[in-house]
């Protein structure tokens, strides 16, 4: 979503996303001109009428479980954001007896949250890491 048109979207899309992506993006682009979403997270300047780049994971019940914002001259990497989204269905679907240590990746190992963790996360992260 981004103050831009719809029509500025396609173009987007059909000039450079696709290029970056075969067949462009897969999900609607949202329109946001008036910067009332924007304003609602934050991101919107209404002074310059721009928005700040901004990345929000939401999940299912509505709940921001976490977000970035950049100015627009830094990129994102969209890697570490889907790396982001599924470290957090990992943990929700665990029901939260899983954690994800810093740098995880899908197929690596959980932290399991309790007492006994307290002290070691270290020594997971060392071993999850070693295979990378």
């Amino acid at each position: 979503m981004s103050i831009d048109s719809v029509f500025v979207h396609k173009m987007w899309n059909d000039n450079e996303l696709s290029k970056m992506v075969k067949g462009g993006v897969p999900f609607p682009m949202m329109s946001d001109v008036s910067g009332k979403v924007g304003t609602v997270y934050g991101i919107f300047d209404e002074n310059a009428g721009v928005e700040t780049r901004g990345r929000f994971i939401i999940d299912p019940d509505g709940v921001i479980q976490g977000y970035e914002v950049l100015t627009p001259p830094v990129g994102r990497n969209i890697n570490e954001s889907l790396r982001q989204l599924q470290a957090f269905q990992v943990v929700r679907n665990s029901k939260g007896t899983e954690a994800t240590p810093s740098g995880w990746k899908p197929g690596k190992m959980t932290l399991k949250p309790g007492p006994d963790l307290v002290g070691k996360v270290w020594e997971v992260w060392k071993t999850s890491m070693a295979f990378d």
